[in-house]
């Protein structure tokens, strides 16, 4: 038995392209080496260099999650910037526990694969674990968990019951936001706009709740196989409109004019600024199912 931990740069492909491959390359390097380390002090064994992450093992669940703690909080509290007005570097990371199988150095397993898949699937700053890492940590490190609920993992057929651990004590547990450099509160007499298939809803501070979905019944109603019944909603909650996904597949937001998107999975985010929102898939999809966002005032 081992603990798998991924922890993946978000938005590293901007990163090339602003910066040039050999500079990005040179601070990408130093980056994940600095953070290889943080995990040799937890006890981890960094078993390869993934380009713009690491995968790595410990021996028990505790330590990988102080690891990953540790790491988050540290580009919080001293942020690395690369240049190019690209803003602070996050991560995202997966953790799970199970047989681990090592050849020749490099190690497989259905541990292993879920880890990379809770990866794919975390927000910018999140760290996503299961079920069974939840059972074998200590009462104070569950107690910073809170469940997502049941998910279906990639490549497995049963749902993987997920957990978020929330450690950024300064911000609103209820909602997560891509980019530190992103997040500020809307004005007190500004509003939400969201467009879509030739409707447009607004929602006011304090508004109703608005619904997204295949329903007739919903306030922003889009008829697409990928968009569930009640997709999503978007309410006015303390001081932010938040997105919270419920769906079957997902939703895929896009912040202003970034690439890289926040994958909402049973989870929230604030909506800021501008952007778009794609139901069940990301937007380069055939057709895909876009709702546009605006926050003024």
């Amino acid at each position: 038995m081992a603990t798998v931990v991924f922890a993946d740069m978000v938005g590293s492909t901007g990163i090339f392209e602003r910066l040039g491959d050999e500079t990005a390359g040179r601070f990408v390097t130093q980056l994940t080496t600095a953070l290889s380390k943080t995990f040799e002090q937890h006890h981890g064994r960094v078993v390869k260099l993934l380009g713009d992450g690491l995968f790595v093992v410990f021996p028990q669940e505790g330590p990988a999650i102080e690891a990953c703690l540790a790491i988050q909080m540290r580009l919080q509290e001293k942020p690395v910037n690369p240049g190019g007005n690209l803003g602070p570097i996050q991560m995202q990371m997966g953790v799970e526990t199970g047989e681990v199988v090592e050849i020749d150095g490099d190690c497989y397993g259905d541990a292993v694969n879920s880890a990379a898949r809770l990866a794919d699937l975390a927000g910018a700053a999140q760290i996503l674990t299961t079920q069974r890492v939840a059972d074998a940590l200590s009462p104070a490190q569950r107690e910073q968990l809170r469940s997502l609920g049941p998910m279906y993992l990639r490549g497995k057929s049963d749902a993987t019951e997920v957990y978020r651990v929330d450690w950024q004590v300064d911000r609103d547990n209820d909602a997560t936001v891509m980019g530190a450099s992103m997040f500020k509160a809307p004005g007190k007499g500004g509003f939400l706009e969201l467009a879509a298939a030739g409707q447009t809803v607004r929602l006011e501070p304090r508004g109703e709740k608005l619904t997204l979905g295949r329903a007739a019944t919903s306030s922003l109603s889009i008829n697409d196989s990928r968009v569930s019944r009640l997709h999503a909603t978007v309410e006015w909650r303390g001081g932010q409109f938040v997105l919270s996904d419920g769906s079957s597949f997902g939703t895929w937001v896009y912040m202003g004019n970034q690439t890289e998107p926040v994958v909402l999975r049973r989870t929230e985010c604030y909506l800021v600024g501008h952007g778009q929102i794609a139901l069940g898939c990301d937007r380069h999809a055939d057709n895909a199912p876009l709702v546009l966002f605006s926050v003024s005032g």
